[in-house]
């Protein structure tokens, strides 16, 4: 069975820093890591973005998300803080998928960065994209210098969100994305066929979350 992922992102430019932070460490995360299914609960802050958070879950498949002791925590059943926070924050990104690519895949440890790269694409180009994807783009930055891991993944039909196609990599430090051999591998003649078909992009890049003493 394929591995699930669950992304959130926030602009938290508006809500309380040290409240965003707190929520997050103290009860957002423990809640999710204690339910079955769950496996690395990360969260990232934007480069140079720094008011934005992104979160991501590694899932044992995209049901963990439909069982009961998810949806006691989660949609209706969010916690009075839960709301408060989100509520004072603008979303991103809320995304629920599929792994495609490697099929089951785990995140890595000791990543410095990540980078979030999320589209939806052009019903007469999905077929080329997906080519694309698997057959150069993934494994051409999976092979950049500072790449620890590169995965991608579709979302389910009933899944909430509003975007298809999600790709993410985790680096040794932002960094790697500004490299010459990064650069190399995304300026591809393919990828000048295809990335005219993108549609609501989102790119976030992050750095590692440490929280403050």
């Amino acid at each position: 069975m394929s591995m699930g992922l669950l992304v959130a992102a926030f602009d938290f430019s508006t809500a309380h820093t040290d409240e965003f932070h707190d929520w997050y460490d103290l009860e957002h995360i423990p809640e999710r890591r204690a339910v079955p299914g769950f496996g690395a609960c990360e969260r990232w802050i934007g480069d140079p973005e720094q008011t934005f958070a992104v979160a991501t879950y590694d899932l044992d498949a995209l049901e963990v998300l439909r069982s009961p002791a998810y949806q006691s925590i989660a949609y209706d059943n969010l916690s009075v803080w839960s709301k408060r926070v989100t509520t004072m924050c603008g979303r991103l990104l809320r995304f629920e998928g599929t792994q495609l690519s490697p099929g089951a895949a785990a995140a890595p440890e000791a990543a410095g960065g990540l980078l979030l790269n999320a589209m939806n694409v052009t019903p007469e180009a999905e077929n080329d994209f997906n080519a694309w994807y698997d057959e150069e783009h993934l494994p051409a930055l999976a092979a950049v210098p500072g790449t620890l891991a590169a995965r991608r993944y579709r979302s389910g039909e009933d899944a909430e969100g509003t975007h298809r196609y999600v790709a993410i990599y985790h680096l040794t430090s932002p960094d790697v994305t500004r490299s010459a051999a990064w650069k190399t591998a995304v300026e591809t003649p393919w990828s000048a066929r295809v990335r005219p078909h993108f549609r609501d992009r989102i790119r976030i890049l992050t750095r590692r979350y440490v929280r403050a003493d």
